[in-house]
């Protein structure tokens, strides 16, 4: 089973961090070259650019795809989107100068749209039934209304920053995106592309989660249940001869500080709070 990760950039150290959490380690001294082998012998490493990866899925080359939809949606190739690994967000917005002509997508009939995604861009004014001229650039896509090459741009931003800085608003949002676990069709179904697809999911399910430990007392019990804000329920376990048993509950980071204050006004001790590396539901 191959899985096609980005070799550089912005989306490939927290790839290859992902992996790591959910326990395919790859060969570290392997990270330069094409690809590297993981602790699974089923499971090896590709490090392929961005842009290349769905086509790698597509053709065979790799199984496993971890890129942004927004590179998946621009290749044309048509894979499973099997898992959102909730990094790498952005999106692709149309925009344009600020205080210009252009207030609308139907503004744009008749104009000219430069963009490095110009599959997307067609299909987005396709839907809208406007036809504008769509001109393919490679970079510094922001400068290009500005030097008379196009009436409006659509192009990725994360904070819209770089828009401002460049005297561009914000149009419409065309694709909202992150990065994606992709699959063929037909590898999907495999056993090992499901247990890939849930060891990721499983660290991703774990983050924000804390595992409450603590014990209480037998007769306050019931009231501790109701303050519990936990995952399924709490699990209650005996304690030998104090009157005393202990609970174990996995609950949302956010409600730690509460929760915490909440029993302990409720007579429980020993009270622990740890990480989750993984959860599985």
């Amino acid at each position: 089973m191959r899985i096609a990760v980005p070799n550089k950039g912005r989306l490939h150290e927290p790839s290859i961090e992902l992996l790591e959490r959910a326990g395919l380690h790859v060969d570290e001294a392997a990270e330069r070259k094409l690809y590297a082998d993981t602790v699974d012998p089923e499971v090896s490493i590709l490090y392929v650019r961005a842009a290349d990866i769905p086509g790698y899925v597509a053709d065979g080359a790799a199984d496993l795809g971890i890129t942004g939809l927004d590179q998946t949606r621009e290749s044309g190739h048509d894979l499973d989107d099997l898992l959102d690994l909730e990094f790498g967000r952005c999106r692709l917005v149309l925009a344009a100068p600020e205080n210009g002509a252009i207030d609308a997508v139907e503004d744009l009939a008749g104009g000219t749209v430069a963009t490095e995604f110009p599959r997307i861009t067609r299909e987005y004014f396709a839907e809208r039934g406007v036809d504008p001229d769509i001109v393919e650039v490679t970079g510094a896509t922001e400068l290009t209304p500005h030097v008379d090459m196009a009436d409006a741009i659509v192009d990725i931003t994360s904070t819209g920053t770089t828009l401002r800085v460049n005297n561009l608003a914000v149009v419409d949002e065309v694709l909202e995106s992150s990065v994606r676990l992709f699959a063929r069709e037909d590898v999907s179904g495999e056993p090992k592309v499901e247990q890939i697809r849930t060891a990721l999911e499983s660290v991703l399910t774990a983050d924000d989660k804390r595992y409450l430990m603590l014990n209480v007392p037998q007769d306050r019990l019931e009231e501790i249940r109701e303050v519990l804000p936990g995952l399924g329920g709490p699990t209650v376990m005996d304690i030998a001869g104090d009157g005393m048993v202990a609970v174990h509950v996995v609950v949302d980071e956010r409600d730690v500080f509460e929760t915490v204050t909440r029993v302990k006004e409720l007579g429980a001790s020993g009270i622990l709070v740890t990480e989750i590396e993984r959860l599985i539901e």
